[in-house]
């Protein structure tokens, strides 16, 4: 019985995890959207009277975007940790596969 429980918050966890790089993703998607909005000139008439808008003002879109990036991919890479080492693992029996078949071509011919 303990055992389900742990395996049950541990779904949980794993469930929580995925709404918050969801929710990650949706909020740098929407935040980076309307700055670059914001920058084509598509938004300007909506920023109040006095706000910057000379093009060298938006020019920090561009890092903030790549930082953001990063960060983006950490969360991901940390969320999606057990499927990269199933995917090495995919790779290795592939490898193997592949092995066996050119043992078996080299057998036939021998």
């Amino acid at each position: 019985m303990e055992d389900l429980e742990r395996k049950y918050e541990r779904a949980v966890s794993r469930v929580k995890e995925l709404k918050d790089f969801y929710r990650h993703l949706k909020i740098f998607v929407l935040v980076n959207g309307v700055l670059y909005l914001m920058r084509s000139g598509v938004l300007l008439s909506l920023l109040p009277d006095g706000f910057p808008t000379q093009s060298y003002y938006f020019d920090w879109i561009h890092v903030n975007l790549i930082i953001w990036l990063v960060i983006l991919g950490i969360h991901a890479l940390y969320l999606f940790r057990h499927k990269i080492t199933f995917l090495r693992e995919w790779e290795e029996r592939q490898i193997q596969k592949i092995l066996e078949k050119e043992e078996d071509e080299i057998d036939k011919y021998l």
